[in-house]
């Protein structure tokens, strides 16, 4: 009777498994602009990439049509639902061990969105006119209102760094489109070099750190006879090209060291000394600050375009080097080195961090953003204004630009969960 019974209700379980994924894949078919659906493998009930039909100018229909990557990782229809606002390509939410953060933490659906003009997101031809922060808000109005009647509870806007700057555009210009946002690492930048970096650089850490840090950047552009001859080579067979001379390029990479070393939170063991071989100096310095980062035409050059046109960037301080270098001035040396030259020229408009900055001043929305306190990042952190309530900043102390809900000390991460637990659940 009991093995009877078991039977019954695994069978029933099945039945009921294949009614739901019946349901919502019927759903996703039925929806307009949606095509080629793909089940994927995961550990959610179902997982779907599909592409959504998307205007290239949304406030111009006539501009013409691009396909749009979306992948949906469902866990209820009855349950809260995660848009990720990816700044970036969305390759890996293909992944059968995708799992974004805040999805995990509240049993929560998963809708993922490849930013425009990257990956497979890219339009055919390539005009990078469209390539704006309003646009790519829109995008995400219009994949959230596709999923309006499907998972209608609450929704949470997400993204890690430029997604996280894609979470915090899309709730100024859609504020009632999701209940709670939660930016990781999101920059706010007021400028193409902002001016705001170099200062935290000069302050982060301990003293003895950041001497650390430039003792070896100096050490380095000492070696330059025998270490600009190693780039080289490394890009000869790595096959990257530069649109300035090597010796510059290497000073580049030794003035990037210090940002990208705090960013990630590198340990500081891993500095070689500096009687080290050229070498083992050469490798640790390009294992930092991997050249390619500077190359041309290379895999984030979308993202240059934006940074240089609104979402701003950061400088390097040249003073204490400045005896080594070949480099005489950088400023400007994002669209001289990385913006592709089809994108050139770029002037730099403000426009959209003064809406960003006084939507969040003259509105409380439900935000927790999340920074890490040695990341060069938060230097150019979401503004704090009194009497918010519902804005919320959490600093990991020495967190870099890894920090998550789940890296922070026990007292703050319970404090953030209860947080967004109470929003969850309010009526």
């Amino acid at each position: 009777m009991t093995r009877t019974l078991f039977t019954l209700s695994l069978s029933l379980l099945l039945s009921l498994n294949i009614f739901a994924a019946t349901e919502l894949k019927a759903k996703l078919e039925a929806l307009e602009n949606v095509s080629r659906i793909e089940a994927l493998e995961s550990s959610f009930a179902e997982k779907y990439v599909f592409r959504v039909t998307q205007p290239l100018d949304h406030n111009n229909p006539e501009a013409g049509k691009f396909d749009q990557r979306v992948v949906v990782c469902h866990v209820g229809f009855d349950r809260p639902t995660v848009i990720v606002t990816e700044g970036y390509g969305g390759r890996y939410a293909l992944t059968s061990r995708y799992r974004e953060e805040l999805s995990a933490l509240f049993d929560a659906n998963i809708v993922f969105v490849e930013h425009r003009y990257f990956l497979e997101s890219t339009p055919e031809p390539l005009d990078w006119t469209y390539l704006t922060a309003q646009n790519s808000a829109f995008d995400l109005h219009h994949v959230r209102s596709l999923f309006r009647d499907i998972y209608p509870g609450k929704w949470i806007s997400t993204g890690i760094s430029k997604g996280g700057q894609t979470a915090m555009i899309y709730r100024t210009f859609f504020p009632d489109d999701v209940d709670i946002s939660v930016p990781y690492v999101a920059p706010l930048c007021r400028g193409v070099e902002d001016g705001r970096h170099e200062p935290f650089l000069r302050k982060v850490g301990t003293r003895s750190e950041r001497r650390q840090i430039r003792d070896f950047q100096i050490e380095a552009l000492k070696r330059k006879a025998t270490l600009v001859p190693m780039l080289e080579k490394l890009a000869k067979e790595k096959q990257m090209t530069f649109r300035a001379p090597m010796a510059e390029i290497f000073d580049y990479c030794v003035l990037e060291y210090s940002f990208a070393f705090w960013q990630w939170g590198t340990s500081f063991k891993l500095i070689p000394p500096l009687t080290a071989n050229d070498s083992i100096i050469f490798e640790h310095l390009v294992e930092i600050c991997d050249p390619d980062y500077f190359s041309d035409n290379q895999s984030e050059s979308s993202f240059f375009v934006q940074a240089a046109r609104e979402l701003g960037y950061y400088g390097y301080e040249l003073k204490p080097f400045r005896k080594y270098l070949s480099v005489r001035e950088s400023s400007g040396y994002l669209a001289r080195l990385m913006v592709p030259q089809s994108a050139l020229p770029q002037t730099f408009d403000p426009a959209l961090y003064n809406k960003i900055y006084n939507y969040l001043k003259e509105n409380d929305p439900k935000m927790i953003f999340i920074y890490g306190e040695i990341d060069p990042w938060s230097a150019v952190h979401a503004p704090r204004f009194r009497g918010k309530v519902n804005q919320q900043l959490y600093f990991q102390p020495r967190g870099s630009h890894r920090t998550r809900i789940n890296t922070m000390p026990n007292d703050m991460k319970q404090q953030i969960i209860a947080q967004i637990t109470e929003w969850l659940t309010e009526k």
